[in-house]
C-alpha cells in the first residue's frame, strides 16, 4: 500500500481548496465592485460557480474515499487523535456539502435567473421568495464557520508535521516530478 493518497484524491483535495478560496474571496471582496456593474456580476457568477463546483468535488471525494484506502499514518497516532481526525473530516465534508446546497436551493426558489459559469440555471416554476430568503440566511450564517473548519484543519496538518513528526501532511502533498 502506498504511503500517499491516490493522485486523484490529492488533485481533488487541492482543487477543492482553490475553489473554496475563490468562493470566499468573491464574497469578501464583492464590496469592491460597484453594485450592478459587470464586476459585481462577475463576482456573483464566480461565487455561484465556485460554490457549485465545491459541492460536486466534495461528492466526488466521498466516492473516492470508498474506492481508495487511506494511507497509514506513521508513526501511528493515539486513538483520540484518530477519532478527532474522523470527526473533523466528517464536519468538513458535511459543511461543504450543506453550504453550497443551501446556496443553490436559495437561488432556485428565488425564481430569478442565476448563472453558473455564465450558463443560466433552472429556477422554480413556483417561486417562494420567503423560503429562498430563509435558505440564503442559513447559508450566510453558516459560511463564516468555514473559516474555522479550514483553519483547524490546516493547523492540525501543520501540528502533525512539525510537532508530532508523522506523515499526515505529506500523504496529501503532490508528488514531485523527477527530472
Amino acid at each position: 500500500m502506498s504511503n500517499k493518497y491516490a493522485p486523484s484524491q490529492i488533485f481533488l483535495h487541492w482543487l477543492t481548496f482553490l475553489l473554496v478560496a475563490t468562493a470566499y474571496c468573491t464574497m469578501e471582496f464583492r464590496g469592491l465592485a460597484t453594485r450592478g456593474s459587470w464586476q459585481g456580476f462577475a463576482m456573483i457568477i464566480g461565487h455561484f460557480s465556485a460554490g457549485s463546483c465545491v459541492l460536486v468535488l466534495m461528492l466526488s471525494r466521498i466516492m473516492l474515499r470508498f474506492r481508495h484506502r487511506s494511507p497509514a499514518i506513521v508513526p501511528k497516532p493515539p486513538h483520540w487523535q484518530t477519532g478527532l481526525a474522523h470527526l473533523m473530516h466528517l464536519a468538513i465534508y458535511l459543511f461543504f456539502i450543506v453550504l453550497p446546497t443551501l446556496g443553490i436551493l436559495s437561488r432556485f426558489y428565488m425564481g430569478r435567473t442565476w448563472w453558473i459559469f455564465g450558463i443560466p440555471m433552472p429556477v422554480s416554476g413556483d417561486p417562494d421568495p420567503d423560503f429562498a430568503d430563509t435558505l440564503a440566511g442559513w447559508h450566510e450564517t453558516l459560511a463564516p464557520y468555514g473559516y474555522w473548519l479550514i483553519g483547524v484543519h490546516a493547523l492540525a496538518a501543520l501540528a502533525h508535521h512539525y510537532l508530532f513528526k508523522d506523515n499526515t501532511l505529506v500523504r496529501m502533498m503532490p508528488s514531485r516530478r523527477s527530472r
